[in-house]
């Protein structure tokens, strides 16, 4: 009858999981730029949205109104190469906020890829 190898696998669920450990971490690595990816494409979202918004106040408007809420919504870490552009149509304004996608931790390093969100408001009428 054979005897039960009870003692000779200690350690082995730590030997394993070390040789996971790398494979581990790159997939949080992955997941949280894509966190930060998506949370770009919010924020250029956001500041196109209410720079669209000021440039139809009634009380001081205008492209310069556009371009100054817009940049103003971007956080300081975005901040650096962001850019908002603000264009009059008919009977509309549309902004335009481009922001570059930073590498793992905001205000480190940029890629090479801008995300950019657009919005548009109808201008409101006096009356």
């Amino acid at each position: 009858m054979r005897r039960p190898l009870g003692g000779n696998d200690r350690g082995q669920v730590s030997v394993e999981f070390m040789g996971l450990l790398p494979l581990i971490l790159l997939v949080l690595v992955l997941l949280w730029q894509c966190v930060l990816v998506g949370y770009t494409y919010s924020l250029a979202a956001h500041a196109a949205d209410r720079g669209a918004r000021a440039a139809t106040a009634l009380e001081g408007g205008g492209a310069g109104a556009c371009q100054t809420a817009a940049e103003g919504q971007v956080p300081s870490a975005w901040r650096a190469d962001a850019e908002a552009t603000c264009v009059p149509g008919a009977g509309l304004w549309k902004a335009t906020v481009r922001i570059s996608v930073p590498v793992l931790f905001p205000g480190a390093d940029v890629f090479h890829w801008r995300v950019t969100g657009t919005a548009g408001a109808a201008k409101e009428a006096r009356g």
